[in-house]
């Protein structure tokens, strides 16, 4: 998951449905978020439960807003068969993992991954929309991004919203070892967070908060392949460029352990 900007987090956890492996002898450079599942700090144990809630109101439409590779989505497609899907992010790389992955699962026919902007796209309104750890690509606050989701879901149905929330007022000198620019008014506390999705026309079904172990499940997941990598290739041309990129994350990593929370919010839309 990648926080507002220029805010840096990310997300995931490792398991038997990734991709596979690229190995480290990659002449390319290392390789990219193999090791990750979902993008965002979201157990297995939890991401079940949370589709098992989603897919029992038997969304006919989902749409996912930043879905990466769409691995939380096409669970959700899994569980619901007669729905279909539409993942919208700019990375194509990600997405192309996403078709690869929906024609091995034989969703291919049900699910349609777009590269563009949410801003740009003619989209919803969906019965389930997807906004895990991506809500800057709707707006630069939380209470644009809520607002932009309003409008996207159809009355009485679902938004499952992953947001960044402040466990607690983070010191400036850690706001400095964060990420460029960090500032106390980049996230909400949570209450203020549930106040901001009733404001925008929710009324909050459901409230968890990833976990320290998703945490860090997610952050070495993140890491773990292309340190794995440099280790092995130290002399690579683009091993100095990625040790300052690994250095640099870790570092902010440290720093927002414990001091930054993302919490899960499944939101129904008021009529």
């Amino acid at each position: 998951m990648q926080p507002r900007a220029p805010k840096s987090i990310a997300t995931a956890r490792s398991s038997l449905h990734t991709l596979p492996v690229m190995t480290d002898t990659n002449t390319d450079g290392p390789p990219r978020l193999s090791r990750l599942t979902f993008h965002s700090p979201l157990s297995e144990e939890r991401a079940e439960r949370m589709i098992r809630r989603l897919a029992a109101n038997g969304p006919s439409s989902v749409l996912d807003i930043g879905c990466g590779w769409g691995q939380f989505m096409m669970r959700v497609l899994d569980a619901v068969p007669g729905a279909a899907g539409v993942g919208v992010d700019v990375n194509g790389e990600d997405l192309a993992r996403g078709r690869r992955e929906a024609e091995a699962r034989g969703l291919s026919g049900r699910v349609e991954f777009l590269e563009k902007s949410a801003r740009d796209a003619d989209l919803g309104p969906a019965d389930l929309v997807l906004c895990m750890g991506s809500s800057q690509a709707l707006g630069s606050t939380s209470e644009e991004a809520l607002g932009a989701l309003r409008g996207l879901v159809s009355d009485g149905g679902r938004v499952l919203i992953g947001e960044g929330f402040w466990e607690r007022t983070p010191t400036p000198e850690e706001l400095a070892g964060m990420w460029p620019d960090a500032s106390a008014s980049d996230h909400h506390d949570l209450a203020t967070l549930l106040d901001l999705a009733v404001a925008a026309g929710f009324r909050p079904e459901w409230t968890e908060t990833a976990n320290r172990d998703e945490w860090e499940e997610f952050e070495s997941g993140y890491q773990a392949d292309a340190e794995v990598w440099l280790a092995r290739n130290p002399e690579h041309p683009a091993a100095a460029e990625t040790r300052e990129r690994l250095d640099r994350h870790r570092a902010s990593w440290m720093t927002y352990r414990g001091v930054l929370g993302l919490a899960y919010l499944t939101l129904v839309a008021a009529r």
